[in-house]
């Protein structure tokens, strides 16, 4: 698997979080905990896992369409559950294992929203813990500031909003970089990249936002684009030292036949927005450690990558890597003053879906109270797992984060 670089979108708040203090030396609990709750009540929002095709039964259905189904009603559950409805849902993220299903997605998905259907991002994934499909969400709770944003001249039939406004964030949507008529998308890598900034641009601009209000970016793209062109042209958009956090994630496919596209939220208050770096992290010209949204703080995706002269991987373990990637993000979180019993949700990217009950037993023992949210890929092929000359192992997980400093008011 390639490197991941640095840089998690959706996720969580959760209920009964309290203000954070010093933070206190790291302690694993004796407990191990494996599954994850369904959603997280942050008050103002709400944070749902990614929700699978099972039903109450554990039975899968036989078609497709009902599969996608089944995991748009089990979300409909999950929502439901927190006293709200799917018209509260302001982003989602669709991950299947086939993107030639992805018509047939959209029109089932098409009919569990109504007039203003929520930002979305889809991604064509190499393996699913419940395969083909599923989906994760953040709902809000008060509708009265809930808007959708679309660009001038922006046309489509597709069952998503580009972006979503609520009280205090822009969800944006993934916008594929080939031409919204739906034309092929450009040959050219950096074009290519160049498009699919000029859209994600365009959604801010159209809220009065600008690309200064993101606080975190999704850059999904395939193996066919070269990540050094997305690099250099996404770094000449931002302040150095002051972007985003973003996790970049090669995938399997994307729709439409795009090589790459970005999702991302934004803050509507820049004075609410706030970079955070630990002292042991450079500025960056692409990505910083964390940024602030209010009293929310997303974290850029992290690996077992040791920083420092003698930068790299150095284990061929899942277990001891994510160690490691765990030691990154309490760095994060104790610049920011804040720690994993604060953490409302994460996203898991991994080498292999074999290796999760290996990546469980570590991931659990760092959280002393309830899970957060999770939402768990395996986004490529496995990776070929031998060191290179310098001793480097490939990356075989990657954990993205949001953290809450206190509970929203309701």
């Amino acid at each position: 698997m390639k490197l991941f670089l640095v840089g998690l979108l959706l996720c969580t708040a959760a209920g009964a979080q309290t203000q954070a203090g010093a933070t206190a030396p790291f302690q694993e609990s004796t407990k191990v905990h494996r599954a994850p709750p369904s959603s997280v009540d942050a008050g103002d929002y709400i944070y749902i896992s990614a929700q699978g095709p099972r039903g109450a039964n554990g039975a899968s259905p036989a078609t497709f369409a009902a599969q996608a189904r089944q995991a748009l009603n089990n979300l409909k559950s999950v929502v439901e559950s927190a006293g709200l409805t799917m018209d509260h849902v302001v982003y989602t993220i669709v991950y299947l294992t086939d993107m030639n299903q992805y018509g047939e997605m959209n029109h089932v998905f098409g009919e569990f929203f109504g007039k203003i259907p929520p930002a979305r991002a889809v991604l064509g994934v190499s393996a699913l813990p419940d395969s083909p499909i599923e989906i994760n969400a953040v709902a809000v709770r008060n509708l009265s500031d809930r808007r959708a944003i679309s660009p001038p001249g922006y046309k489509s039939d597709e069952p998503f909003s580009p972006g979503i406004l609520t009280h205090d964030r822009l969800f944006v949507s993934a916008m594929p970089a080939n031409a919204s008529s739906g034309g092929a998308a450009s040959a050219d890598p950096a074009a290519q990249v160049d498009f699919a900034l000029d859209q994600m641009k365009a959604v801010l601009e159209a809220a009065g936002l600008k690309l200064a209000n993101m606080v975190f970016v999704n850059p999904f793209l395939t193996a066919q684009l070269p990540t050094r062109v997305m690099n250099k042209h996404y770094a000449q958009r931002f302040e150095f030292g002051n972007t985003p956090a973003r996790a970049t994630i090669e995938v399997s496919s994307l729709p439409n036949g795009a090589q790459i596209e970005y999702t991302g939220v934004a803050v509507r208050d820049l004075k609410e927005r706030r970079a955070v770096r630990p002292k042991n992290m450079p500025p960056s010209p692409t990505a910083s450690p964390c940024v602030f949204a209010g009293d929310t703080l997303y974290c850029s995706a992290k690996s077992g990558f040791i920083p420092g002269p003698n930068e790299g991987v150095y284990t061929s373990t899942t277990a001891l890597q994510l160690r490691q990637t765990m030691r990154n993000q309490m760095d994060n979180l104790e610049e920011a003053d804040m720690d994993f019993s604060q953490v409302v949700s994460t996203t898991v990217y991994l080498d292999n879906l074999a290796d999760i009950p290996e990546f469980d037993e570590v991931y659990g023992k760092y959280f002393l109270g309830k899970l957060p949210t999770e939402t768990t890929l395996q986004q490529i092929a496995p990776a070929d797992r031998s060191p290179d000359k310098e001793e480097h192992y490939p990356d075989l997980e990657q954990v993205s984060l949001i953290a809450v400093r206190k509970n929203s008011s309701h």
